[in-house]
């Protein structure tokens, strides 16, 4: 391979820079993006309501226009063109199927709209159906079709024209928990198996860490941290991303010293714990230490834990696999633990004195106004 082909190889499937959006001329929704997108990723938007992560989706979509900035789709500038002229397929929660049309009718729409012929429409239409297995439901109707089957017309429709990409916009939102979990699994294989670019997004955490190659967390019309499942969940850059992403326990505190990687804090209460050093944490700074849950040990298993503390059990909520505790520590402030069931059922009660453990590397420091 040439070094021109390696370089188009390396090149994002869509860009946005220093993208902005207003609607009212003063307020940012958006505010200066900057993303790049590769192409085959699946990539997930995820953020609280009012984040800009939809508006980010609708402007890439061309439903909505760019206050400020420049998207560029294989380095093309598309700022101005018309969401029918960017071949993209689009998913919505609602998934807007034309009820008086079959399935096959639906999905023989947008290539109509192309002016296909009847035989290649028929094929790809055929194929698609044969892809989100619906081959014996192409003549019926969408109100004769569950809310699963309607959710896998509206991927067949988005798929049937060999888009440039897939944009979803909350697409699992209306299905129940069992089915939604299920749809999770299969847009992901068929993602993989077709090595299509996804942009993904959604309110539910755990649907971003289950589908997502790459998560990009939105705050305030700006991309808090961008990184895989693993590392949102694990290396948070900031306060909110640890507090928005899974379960987290936040305890305030003073830096007293820093060494390399790891720093002491003085906590509210009083008292100490070492910490892993988060971006943007100093000596004599104020720091907001995070620690998940599950990471939190109780009693004896806290006996070898670098970070020991005392206090009282407030609250017990078993839940099969593991018990949820709720722990009064020092200056009354309470922390949750999930603790394996096996291990801990019946072992202490509510009102018991306990003590909880944590080791450094599961307690990361983080500076209160870090932003990523």
């Amino acid at each position: 391979m040439s070094d021109d082909q390696n370089k188009n190889h390396a090149e994002p499937h869509v860009t946005f820079r220093k993208v902005q959006k207003s609607y009212d001329g003063k307020n940012l929704i958006v505010k200066n993006l900057d993303l790049d997108i590769q192409r085959g990723e699946f990539l997930t938007l995820l953020g609280p309501s009012g984040s800009g992560k939809t508006t980010s989706l609708m402007m890439l979509a061309g439903f909505e226009i760019p206050t400020g900035g420049e998207i560029r789709l294989n380095n093309k500038i598309i700022n101005q063109v018309p969401p029918h002229r960017r071949n993209i397929g689009m998913v919505f929660q609602n998934y807007a199927l034309f009820p008086h049309m079959t399935v096959r009718e639906n999905l023989r729409f947008p290539l109509t709209i192309r002016k296909l012929g009847a035989t290649e429409m028929d094929r790809k239409v055929t194929k698609v159906l044969d892809m989100v297995q619906l081959d014996e439901f192409g003549d019926r109707y969408p109100q004769q079709l569950s809310g699963g089957q309607q959710q896998r017309v509206a991927l067949a429709r988005a798929l049937v024209f060999d888009p440039e990409l897939i944009l979803m916009d909350e697409p699992l939102g209306a299905l129940d928990k069992q089915l939604r979990e299920h749809m999770q699994m299969e847009i992901k294989h068929i993602q993989q198996k077709l090595g299509l670019t996804v942009v993904f997004v959604t309110h539910d955490q755990s649907e971003a860490l289950t589908m997502s190659d790459r998560i990009a967390i939105f705050n305030d019309g700006v991309i808090q941290q961008i990184g895989s499942s693993t590392a949102i969940y694990e290396r948070p850059a900031n306060p909110f991303v640890a507090s928005f992403i899974g379960e987290n326990n936040a305890l305030s505190g003073l830096v007293e010293t820093v060494a390399e990687s790891t720093c002491r804090v003085r906590l509210d209460s009083g008292v100490y714990v070492h910490a892993t050093l988060g971006d943007g944490v100093v000596q004599g700074a104020r720091t907001i230490v995070s620690v998940r849950p599950e990471s939190v040990q109780l009693n004896v298993q806290s006996l070898g834990c670098a970070n020991r503390m005392g206090g009282y059990v407030k609250e017990i909520t078993y839940l099969g696999d593991h018990l949820r505790v709720r722990v009064e520590l020092a200056g009354r402030k309470e922390i949750m633990v999930k603790a394996p069931a096996a291990e801990h059922k019946h072992r202490f009660d509510t009102g018991d004195a306990i003590h909880v453990g944590v080791n450094p590397e599961h307690l990361l420091a983080l500076a209160p106004t870090a932003s990523a």
